[in-house]
């Protein structure tokens, strides 16, 4: 009887040592395949969250979205836009030329990550999308901080309604 019972034991640890170990094996396959899908693209410089160059949204899509929105709502977005401008202080700005005139002023959440202040060319960008108005007195410091003329800073005397962005990743080309 403790011969049988002995080998029932044993059986029973056996069986659970084998247990945890596919489960640790899952967990790694899980792990590997996650980390292979925030590996950055080799030909971008990544900033903030890791995003990838893949479902972008059409421009025209995100005017849309844009135009949709009301004061308090937010969108999630994925684009691919020229740079306008960038904050030439720290690079904790940019705006994103959109056309016909139009741009998304983009911030980084949570003033986690900036983007260089020389940078230029087209950005990948992804992060909440709202409109918000902004005062004389912040369009002012914004247009001092691009390296706006004072001119261009006195011309600055109303409100505006603005698309902005919050960003969690942004893609740059190297």
């Amino acid at each position: 009887m403790k011969t049988k019972l002995t080998i029932l034991a044993l059986a029973l640890i056996a069986l659970s040592c084998k247990e945890q170990s596919e489960v640790k094996t899952e967990d790694a396959a899980v792990a590997v395949s996650e980390e292979i899908a925030q590996v950055p693209q080799a030909d971008y410089a990544t900033y903030g969250e890791v995003i990838t160059d893949q479902n972008l949204m059409a421009i025209a899509s995100v005017k849309e979205q844009y135009k949709n929105l009301k004061s308090g709502d937010s969108v999630t977005v994925k684009f691919k836009a020229p740079i306008e401008a960038v904050c030439k202080s720290m690079g904790c700005w940019m705006r994103l030329d959109i056309g016909a005139e139009e741009q998304v002023y983009v911030k980084f959440k949570d003033y986690g990550f900036f983007v260089p202040t020389d940078s230029d060319g087209e950005a990948i960008v992804e992060g909440k999308a709202f409109v918000e108005e902004t005062s004389v007195d912040e369009q002012q410091h914004l247009a001092e901080d691009g390296g706006a003329s004072s001119e261009e800073i006195a011309a600055i005397t109303e409100p505006k309604r603005e698309m902005k962005l919050m960003a969690n990743g942004v893609l740059m080309k190297k």
